[in-house]
């Protein structure tokens, strides 16, 4: 199972995902398109593809070039049928690949805060049987709307996309489940003054301090959750190219 890795920010690595990945019997390859690392030309030689945040807009090709060659990239995954998973800024790229917008989100979201899973998403693949509230980390300003025939998986209070579904491979979410506690910790802790540009000093103490009760209260859930979803996801890539391979033969 060959799946690539597209990394748009050094720190906002594929982190917990990444280890989940790799004893499922994931290969990864992992390029920073913003870094200088060439994007392939097509999903050739890879079976599924992970896009990962970042501090970027989605909408901003001005500054990042490499945003309209991805675009292309995930729409050929996508029309090969080869799973795709995007995080924060990553399912932003993928609700504009598919026709949507994505603007700034009424509220600034950081922290572990409460996500439902809808109906529609207690019935999906990768989320069917888990707690329908989830604490996970969030850490953005910006939101996607909902593709045209796309399923909305989870849903907030303060953002309604959460996450969705796209076909029957395609999967982005607002949320990011992929980190690690280690990582977690890293972002509370170390991008402080992010926030206070944000959320000004006061805001951004005010923040700090109650992500940090969140981390340990929720921290360890949300890294449950990763770990299921990101084995059901490798199913859903073994499975992709399993038919792909029917279909060749």
């Amino acid at each position: 199972m060959q799946v690539l890795v597209l990394q748009n920010d050094m720190n906002s690595p594929i982190s917990l995902l990444g280890d989940y990945l790799q004893a499922a019997g994931a290969k990864l390859t992992t390029l920073l398109p913003h870094h200088g690392d060439t994007l392939p030309a097509s999903p050739e030689g890879f079976d599924g593809a992970v896009i990962l945040g970042g501090p970027q807009h989605a909408h901003d090709d001005a500054r990042f070039p490499a945003f309209l060659p991805m675009l292309d990239l995930l729409r050929a995954f996508h029309a090969q049928s080869k799973p795709l998973l995007g995080m924060c800024l990553g399912g932003q790229l993928m609700a504009r690949a598919f026709g949507e917008k994505v603007r700034v989100n009424d509220t600034f979201e950081f922290g572990f805060l409460p996500i439902e899973i809808t109906p529609e998403g207690r019935d999906d693949p990768l989320l069917a049987g888990l707690a329908p509230r989830q604490r996970i980390m969030q850490w953005h300003e910006d939101t996607f709307g909902l593709p045209e025939g796309g399923v909305r998986l989870m849903t907030g209070e303060t953002c309604a996309n959460q996450a969705f579904r796209f076909g029957k491979t395609a999967y982005g979410f607002q949320c990011h489940w992929e980190v690690s506690m280690d990582l977690a910790r890293d972002w509370v802790s170390n991008f402080g003054h992010v926030l206070q540009n944000k959320l000004g000093e006061a805001g951004a103490a005010e923040t700090v301090t109650r992500a940090k009760d969140e981390f340990e209260k929720y921290g360890r859930r949300a890294n449950d959750f990763c770990r299921v979803v990101t084995q059901r996801w490798a199913d859903l890539v073994t499975a992709a190219k399993q038919k792909a391979g029917e279909r060749a033969a």
